[in-house]
């Protein structure tokens, strides 16, 4: 008797059972990261704001600043289109913009911002000790550039957004550039049940 299609189908079956099973995203796939824990920061209305506040909804987090010419105001723009694509499901979602710029962003500037993108967005700052801190958290990279005139500067800064699922768990990296509608499938996947 040949056994070698036995065993190698008997190893196929033992390999299919170690597939990961669960979702597939568009986003890089972080759960179970040591990392992006939480925040402890002041919404642009002046409330003190944590992770714990948003349970029961998926979290973004993005971190950007005001003056960002580029990156920040399209990263904004494009979750919007995403939280259009979702619907009614879009209810269930909380975008949050963390500043990385506590010098310039006030919370009144944080305010005229963040919810013209969407009425829904909230802006999250910090003095300069606790945005070093959730900065720190979730690994995200800041730092001046100075301008042609004196007191004038730029930020280099990590892009892309976190995702928190509804039980505050970080799930998702969103990339820079990523599609709205890839995006919105990524989100949806985790308001599925069965992604959680």
């Amino acid at each position: 008797m040949n056994r070698r299609p036995f065993l190698a189908a008997l190893l196929l079956a033992g390999l299919a059972g170690c597939s990961k099973s669960g979702p597939t995203f568009h986003s890089i796939d972080v759960t179970g990261a040591e990392y992006g824990h939480g925040f402890a920061l002041t919404d642009h209305a002046g409330q003190p704001r944590t992770l714990a506040d948003y349970k029961g909804k998926l979290v973004t987090l993005f971190f950007g600043y005001t003056h960002c010419p580029d990156v920040c105001p399209t990263s904004l723009a494009s979750m919007k289109q995403a939280l259009t694509l979702l619907g009614a499901d879009a209810a269930k979602v909380q975008v949050l913009f963390v500043t990385v710029d506590p010098e310039r962003d006030t919370a009144e500037l944080l305010a005229n911002y963040v919810p013209k993108f969407d009425p829904s967005f909230v802006g999250l700052r910090g003095d300069a000790a606790a945005t070093a801190a959730v900065a720190k958290e979730y690994k995200v990279f800041y730092q001046k550039v100075p301008g042609t005139s004196e007191g004038q500067y730029t930020l280099d800064h990590s892009a892309g957004t976190y995702v928190h699922d509804t039980q505050g768990r970080l799930r998702l990296f969103i990339r820079h550039g990523e599609t709205p509608k890839n995006m919105a499938d990524d989100l949806r996947a985790l308001l599925n049940p069965a992604g959680n």
